[in-house]
């Protein structure tokens, strides 16, 4: 298949996870893929694997969005290729585990920057522009967390809430301009993010652990079909079941305060990595 009959996707937080399986599912679907990060060597490893396994031409952008100025920088230099864009997954993000009194300020802005402020400029330049060429699928990883309070992880989850909310309203609003918001919840999924967020989950947890593969095949494909949103899983679905319709909203905080309470720490905390793919744990 050449190039030109390729339609193009954009994956951010492609460095590694889910990230990397999400490039990984859409170039086996047919897509040329533009991948970005801040680690580029991760980033040209995986251009190879996708070129070579999947025939996709793909362009690396190492970019940092957890900088005010990342993701203009970032769609400044997908509009310039010169191609329609009919697939982005917004899926860079990263948490901050602990109590947050305690937290780094700087670090916790840089995850508010991420999380949401570069989502919803990305959303909004891309919208625009899959709206003036045609159309095109928005991917948005939100998560469990995204449906109730979470002590210890308060900032994350109440960005992931921001991320659901503000994508199910757009893509209300988009739903005659051929352009669809497709929402991703995930729980537990073997990537780096806890290791990123300094976070040591009790093994109990193991068993709720879904594959990043699984979880990118399940999001891609809801927003093939235009879903406005999906949680993978059995055990996720029916936790947000319990506490969309069943638990009282401090039940569930209490809950949650209790599962994500501080335990052991590692010796020194995790480098931010901000485009490392967003991997939430399973906060209820």
């Amino acid at each position: 298949m050449g190039e030109a009959k390729r339609p193009l996707a954009v994956v951010t937080g492609a460095s590694s996870g889910i990230g990397a399986d999400f490039a990984r599912v859409l170039a086996a679907r047919g897509h040329d893929c533009v991948i970005t990060a801040r680690r580029e060597d991760r980033l040209r490893a995986l251009a190879a694997e996708l070129e070579k396994d999947h025939g996709a031409h793909v362009t690396v952008i190492a970019a940092d969005l957890g900088e005010p100025s990342g993701a203009s920088r970032l769609a400044d230099a997908v509009f310039a290729l010169g191609r329609p864009v009919k697939f982005l997954v917004n899926n860079a993000g990263f948490g901050v585990h602990g109590d947050f009194v305690e937290q780094d300020p700087a670090r916790l802005a840089q995850m508010m920057q991420l999380n949401m402020v570069s989502l919803t400029e990305l959303t909004h330049r891309f919208s625009q522009h899959m709206v003036a060429h045609g159309g095109g699928k928005i991917l948005q990883v939100a998560s469990v967390g995204a449906f109730q309070p979470s002590p210890y992880y308060a900032v994350y989850s109440a960005t992931k809430a921001y991320v659901r909310d503000f994508s199910q309203a757009a893509n209300w609003e988009l739903r005659d301009k051929g352009v669809s918001i497709t929402t991703i919840c995930p729980g537990l999924t073997r990537t780096e993010f806890h290791e990123v967020a300094d976070h040591i989950k009790p093994k109990s947890m193991d068993a709720l652990m879904m594959d990043a593969r699984t979880v990118a095949e399940i999001g891609v494909r809801a927003a093939e079909r235009g879903r406005a949103t999906v949680t993978p899983g059995l055990a996720n679905k029916l936790m947000e079941w319990m506490i969309k319709w069943w638990t009282p909203r401090w039940v569930a905080t209490a809950m949650a305060g209790i599962s994500m309470r501080p335990g052991a720490k590692k010796a020194a905390p995790a480098a931010p990595a901000r485009e490392q793919p967003e991997r939430p744990q399973p906060e209820a």
